[in-house]
């Protein structure tokens, strides 16, 4: 790709850490003005620094994605800033892991809060600059979404209602000229992943160390993921390149996933 996204406004919750910065810096690097929401001020100064090193500075707003206002917060100032917004990546939540008996109802409110109504109300307020900018709205879901599992069941239900509601908007995409489509990251090399493996370890009674090589030895996979393989292929369905590709979820996974989809 060369440049292809100069002079496009791309809006990344969730931008500060993980696979939401490398999707940021992927799009910095194709020539794209990047917008970085998050919660954690430091963090996101953080990341503007490693962003701004390859593209331009990047927009940087320290919001509760898990509130309206919030998510209010991110639109007016993107309005305010750019009046535009051409590709919104829904990649903010980080749902608890645990054993399902002893998690108390705050990891199941706060999980739907920031990745799931987070995601809807973000879609909701920017979908009039999409349409008029005839963009794209990419959400980072997860496996759980197809592969639920007893030490993961917050994460499963939030992934599997994210995706639905992607998969629901794709008519509407159609009417607007709006592109939609969603990835499914497995195991990616990031802190979040470490902090599953934790609460995976404690529900467990084992090691991380064990829970760590018992999940790659149950997936069979050849390596971890790295955040910078889901950046890639966020930036490749943006492209005019995947404008075909439309209402979609997309494993990215190293083969981990089992089934036939």
């Amino acid at each position: 790709m060369t440049k292809e996204f100069a002079g496009k406004i791309v809006v990344v919750s969730g931008g500060s850490r993980g696979i939401g910065r490398s999707i940021a810096l992927a799009f910095a690097r194709e020539g794209a003005q990047t917008v970085l929401a998050a919660s954690n001020a430091a963090n996101l100064a953080d990341a503007a620094k490693q962003v701004a090193a390859v593209g331009a500075e990047p927009a940087m707003i320290a919001a509760d994605l898990r509130t309206l206002a919030g998510c209010e917060q991110v639109f007016a100032a993107v309005g305010q800033k750019f009046g535009r917004c051409d590709v919104l990546i829904n990649n903010a939540g980080a749902t608890k892991g645990g054993k399902f008996l002893e998690q108390g109802d705050d990891a199941w409110t706060d999980g739907f809060a920031l990745k799931f109504f987070g995601a809807v109300r973000l879609t909701k307020l920017f979908w009039p600059l999409l349409k008029t900018a005839h963009g794209n709205i990419v959400f980072i879901v997860g496996g759980a979404a197809r592969t639920p599992g007893p030490d993961f069941l917050v994460g499963g239900a939030v992934n599997a209602a994210t995706a639905n509601f992607a998969k629901g908007l794709t008519a509407l995409g159609n009417r607007d000229d709006i592109n939609i489509n969603v990835v499914h990251p497995g195991q990616t090399q990031t802190d979040r992943v470490e902090q599953l493996f934790a609460q995976f370890a404690k529900a467990q009674n084992k090691t991380v160390e064990q829970v760590r090589e018992e999940s790659l030895v149950k997936s069979g996979l050849r390596r971890i993921g790295q955040p910078e393989d889901v950046a890639e292929l966020a930036l490749f369905l943006c492209s005019a390149r995947a404008r075909h590709i439309h209402g979609t979820a997309i494993a990215i996974d190293g083969g981990g996933t089992p089934g036939y989809y």
